[in-house]
């Protein structure tokens, strides 16, 4: 993965972790717990001397959208959590520095996507028409058990401007426990004609799965197993940051069935608190 990138963090009560940017921007967003961010902007930043971000968190993925924070190229961070957490850090390779910044967790727009056992919703946190980043795309995707999520399978590995984007892609995934039972789930890979990635896996929490290129999809809950996963993209410098994708031509169809069918009413799993409006 040559710009892409992810680091999940377990930090136990008054643990710091001191994080070097280094030549890729980064947010830190809370799975679960909150945490300060203490953030040292990079050379040539807008930004005016280090910042202090206080980010609320969550309990867990499945309980509500969380804020975030972003930290530039070149910067030098330290996440603590005086209760302890989980924290993923999710970069990408880039030229530009821009400044340090929280994102509340009331901005960030929630979207149900697909319709019938393709029902799935999507925390667009930094999607990129939503977050600005420099080549930074990422999302989160909540999908009940038993439904089918990223289907039809698409692919966004060839550069065609105004259809398709080039970008590599981490999933990382947490899956819902039922009772002692863990998890599970399942993710599919499939060769394109620009790549030769071919994946059927097993998925639990904690997996990731990384996608360099290849038709993606789908990726599946089992009934009873609530699933989530973390979309982490970036691709090369010298495109447009833009989500552009191409369905797969054997699965396409799929959409055109969804307008006849109701959305799962387990959806959505969560909204904003009224407090997250605001830092």
């Amino acid at each position: 993965m040559g710009f892409a990138a992810l680091r999940v963090l377990e930090l136990a009560p008054g643990e710091v972790f001191r994080h070097a940017c280094g030549d890729r921007e980064w947010i830190v967003l809370p799975l679960a717990g909150g945490c300060t961010i203490r953030c040292g902007e990079g050379t040539g930043s807008a930004g005016a001397g280090p910042r202090v971000f206080e980010l609320r968190g969550r309990e867990s993925v499945f309980c509500g959208v969380s804020d975030f924070a972003y930290l530039p190229r070149d910067g030098q961070a330290e996440i603590g959590s005086a209760a302890g957490g989980r924290f993923a850090l999710v970069g990408a390779r880039c030229e530009n520095v821009l400044p340090a910044r929280y994102g509340a967790a009331g901005g960030v727009p929630v979207e149900i996507r697909g319709a019938g056992h393709c029902t799935r919703q999507v925390n667009n946190f930094a999607a990129a028409d939503v977050f600005d980043c420099d080549r930074l795309i990422a999302v989160e995707v909540l999908t009940p058990g038993g439904n089918w999520s990223s289907y039809p399978p698409h692919k966004h590995d060839e550069f065609d401007p105004g259809h398709e984007s080039r970008l590599e892609e981490v999933y990382y995934f947490e899956i819902a426990p039922h009772g002692d039972t863990p998890g599970v789930g399942y993710q599919r890979v499939t060769p394109s004609p620009a790549g030769k990635t071919d994946i059927l896996t097993e998925v639990r929490t904690g997996d990731a799965v990384l996608i360099p290129d290849g038709w993606h999809g789908p990726s599946i809950a089992a009934p009873g197993h609530d699933m989530y996963y973390l979309n982490v993209m970036a691709g090369p410098p010298g495109q447009p940051r833009e989500w552009l994708i191409r369905d797969h031509p054997d699965h396409a169809w799929i959409r055109d069935t969804w307008s006849g069918q109701d959305a799962d009413p387990r959806l959505p799993f969560h909204r904003h608190r009224a407090e997250d409006e605001t830092p």
